[in-house]
């Protein structure tokens, strides 16, 4: 008799837990849906613009100089992404906006990107998790004081439009990328990156560009997607998923 009320109460505490877990999960579901920031619900963050459909996830990460800060329609800002303007918080930067991001740009969660001058991100952007883009860098000119007490350098950053950065990924102050360019992992940028140019390793360099003659050089050792034809549904899409699973 004890065995079966043992086994009795394991059941119920088993029940116990996994209602636990489920209350929980749903309790947080809310937390991010109520705490996600749109143009509709901003709570206290009021930025220079933000767009239709545009959502910040929550958890955010740090947020300042919001009114110097235009984001676009149809984008998504992932979890703890950082997006400050100016130094630090409260300062007066003037009438223009300091860190424009484009029409449907996706920053991966804990990506941080840091205007303390100018920052652009064209559309159609697409950051991978935790991409760092700064306008500001640190100076060391002076030995003999603490490289955190002297005053940073600082250069506009532009980002055309189409491109992907991806996850841990550095764009340092200066860099101007072109358009659709790729930004291999864990790679750091400087400088000018041309249009259609695939960038790798720390300090970044071209490693592949397309050439309207010639194609990519080199060439891509993977076939191109083969794209979906006209006239299919979603709905056909899932059950296509479905049948290969």
């Amino acid at each position: 008799m004890p065995k079966n009320r043992n086994t009795f109460s394991s059941a119920v505490a088993a029940l116990r837990r996994r209602a636990t877990q489920r209350a929980v999960h749903a309790g947080w579901a809310w937390v991010q849906r109520t705490g996600a920031v749109t143009a509709q619900r901003p709570g206290r963050l009021r930025f220079g613009a933000i767009g239709q459909d545009t959502k910040l996830a929550f958890p955010l990460g740090t947020v300042f100089g919001e009114p110097w800060i235009r984001i676009g329609d149809h984008c998504i800002i992932g979890e703890q992404v950082t997006l400050t303007a100016g130094m630090m918080p409260d300062l007066d930067l003037g009438p223009d906006p300091i860190l424009r991001i484009g029409n449907g740009v996706v920053l991966g969660r804990g990506s941080h990107v840091i205007a303390d001058t100018t920052v652009t991100i064209g559309d159609d952007c697409y950051f991978g998790p935790t991409v760092y883009v700064t306008s500001t860098n640190h100076s060391y000119d002076d030995p003999h004081t603490p490289i955190g007490k002297q005053w940073p350098r600082m250069e506009p950053v532009e980002i055309g439009p189409g491109c992907w950065i991806g996850t841990n990924a550095v764009i340092l102050p200066g860099a101007r990328l072109g358009r659709n360019v790729v930004v291999a992992a864990g790679a750091v940028v400087r400088g000018d990156v041309p249009d259609h140019a695939v960038v790798a390793g720390a300090p970044a360099r071209v490693v592949r560009r397309w050439d309207a003659e010639a194609g990519w050089q080199p060439p891509l050792r993977t076939p191109a997607p083969v794209p979906i034809p006209d006239g299919v549904t979603p709905e056909q899409l899932l059950a296509l998923g479905e049948l290969e699973g």
